[in-house]
């Protein structure tokens, strides 16, 4: 049917028709062909551009003939008429030399390949000079606009959107050691601290990547980080303190929860049982350690664990970034 179509079409409406056709298909081929380094896709490519270089071959010497026909021959048995003598003085007319037909058809084929080409590849390009490389996660807005009140007592407070754009740096995979992650999710919630009323402004942001999470929260209340210190101790446990950024440090290590939620079931859950093991760095919010700390926490499925100077370079390269009292 198709070919029954093409042999009715004019010829000056189906010979360009088989140009763009096989140019584009030419190109196309050819390119797919110097990408996966295939020689079949090569060989089909060639076809395709070899039969078009062909029909534009035919359109040029069909066109050159329509411009130029040939004079008639002379009726059978009538003398051939003698050609005119030039006239003394007169100039020889040089003949006129026509273009090569076969270098026309293939400056059109190289025509119709570049434009292919540009169609092609023109998507593939950016502005910048930027790879394909899929670009990280960016903070979702999961704000209604409206903070709690905790927010309006403490002027200085973050918020969970504040904290996100901290805390989801292009090269916070860098500072984790494993450059080539790309975060899948960010996000910033403004809340409040437990137990407290609602009284205490506890922002917190969580961006995860494909090996591991990393949680960036803030407590305003008026808790030092020497009294967190000495609460641990109190408790049995002897953590590791530092200095970051001129203010007093303490790092600590608990397990996370695991819930388990079975869907379509009777129950409505299993028990709460211990995740995998999170490495927090405490920093206090000023270097005088009035009151209220950041928390830095980061850990993985299969809990593994960075070396504490990942979460020291985190703190450093974060912290600042945070409006209010965390760039003091």
């Amino acid at each position: 049917m198709l070919g029954l179509l093409l042999r009715l079409l004019p010829f000056w409406v189906r010979e360009p028709l088989f140009i763009l056709v096989g140019s584009v298909f030419g190109v196309r081929v050819m390119y797919l062909a110097a990408h996966e380094q295939s020689w079949a896709a090569a060989a089909i490519g060639t076809a395709f551009l070899v039969f078009t270089v062909v029909r534009v071959y035919t359109v040029v010497r069909a066109w050159r003939a329509r411009r130029s026909p040939d004079q008639q021959a002379p009726a059978d048995g009538a003398a051939p008429q003698p050609l005119p003598l030039p006239q003394p003085g007169a100039a020889l007319a040089t003949p006129k030399k026509e273009p090569n037909a076969w270098g026309q058809a293939f400056a059109a084929v190289a025509l119709f390949g570049a434009l292919a080409a540009a169609v092609w590849v023109a998507p593939h390009m950016t502005a910048d000079g930027e790879d394909s490389t899929p670009a990280s996660a960016s903070c979702s807005d999961s704000e209604d606009g409206k903070l709690p009140k905790a927010y309006a007592r403490t002027p200085e407070a973050a918020t969970g959107d504040e904290l996100c754009e901290a805390l989801n740096r292009p090269d916070l995979a860098a500072l984790m050691g494993t450059p080539d992650e790309r975060a899948t999710s960010a996000t910033g919630t403004s809340g409040t601290s437990a137990l407290t009323s609602g009284k205490v402004a506890e922002p917190e942001a969580q961006v995860e990547f494909d090996t591991y999470t990393v949680n960036l929260s803030a407590t305003y209340n008026e808790l030092s980080v020497a009294q967190y210190v000495k609460m641990k101790k109190a408790g049995g446990d002897d953590n590791r303190t530092e200095t970051i950024l001129g203010r007093p440090a303490v790092f600590t290590s608990d397990p996370t929860m695991k819930f388990e939620i079975n869907l379509g079931s009777g129950d409505s859950g299993g028990p709460v049982e211990e995740g995998p093991l999170a490495r927090t760095l405490t920093v206090a919010l000023d270097r005088k350690d009035a009151g209220g700390y950041y928390d830095i926490t980061v850990w993985s499925e299969t809990g593994a664990l960075p070396d504490d100077g990942v979460l020291l370079d985190i703190a450093e390269e974060v912290l600042p970034a945070i409006p209010g009292r965390a760039a003091r």
